[in-house]
């Protein structure tokens, strides 16, 4: 049986995945959460197979969670379910040590797919996130994102919801001093000069949604 958790803030999403995940003999919906930080408590008290995980949740992101997991060397495998299907946007994931990824426009029967591949031990990318990853390796595009460490990209992302350096600190366990070379090092290499221009680059390059995220200065 394989154990899966719900990791997803719009009810109505984790309410479709459930009814249809539930109804395969192999599988049950062990837990379900509304944030990353919730999720990230479910993984490490449920262990499940599979987590499916939204990217864009307010609080801790769907990366800074697939990071986590993977920094800790925790043995359930993410499947990322998003909008999103730019290509360069998933090699960030993947990177990050996502084993799936799913747009959220895939039919039923690619989800169920995707879950017992991944489960499987193998990968998962919906065709098209494929095709535009190869598309994207063979045209030599990169997005400017990639030449941040996961670390630095989990900066990022907080800084862009305004969190203040302390805040940041205490959460990935770093000096406030640490943050800040970061902080610095992230925007030299993305050369930007301003978390505002720093957001906008995110937007635009899907890491996060335009509407949801409080930037700071």
């Amino acid at each position: 049986m394989i154990q899966i958790v719900l990791i997803d803030d719009h009810e109505l999403v984790r309410t479709g995945f459930r009814m249809i995940l539930q109804q395969q003999p192999d599988m049950h919906i062990c837990g379900e959460a509304a944030s990353a930080e919730d999720g990230l408590r479910l993984i490490r008290s449920l262990k499940p197979e599979i987590a499916l995980v939204d990217v864009h949740m307010p609080g801790m992101s769907g990366i800074e969670l697939t990071e986590r997991v993977s920094r800790a060397d925790l043995a359930t495998r993410i499947v990322v379910v998003t909008v999103v299907d730019d290509g360069r946007f998933p090699k960030r994931l993947l990177d990050a040590g996502a084993s799936g990824y799913l747009t959220k426009g895939c039919n039923a029967d690619e989800l169920v797919t995707a879950v017992r591949q991944v489960a499987g031990g193998r990968r998962y990318l919906a065709p098209a996130v494929a095709q535009q990853l190869a598309l994207a390796t063979l045209d030599g595009k990169a997005s400017p994102f990639d030449s941040l460490s996961s670390r630095e990209l989990e900066v990022a992302m907080m800084l862009v919801r305004g969190k203040p350096l302390t805040m940041i600190g205490e959460q990935l366990n770093l000096s406030p001093k640490t943050v800040s070379t970061y902080k610095q090092r992230l925007m030299e290499k993305l050369r930007v000069e301003h978390v505002l221009e720093l957001a906008h680059l995110m937007t635009t390059h899907g890491l996060i949604d335009a509407p949801n995220h409080r930037v700071g200065t």
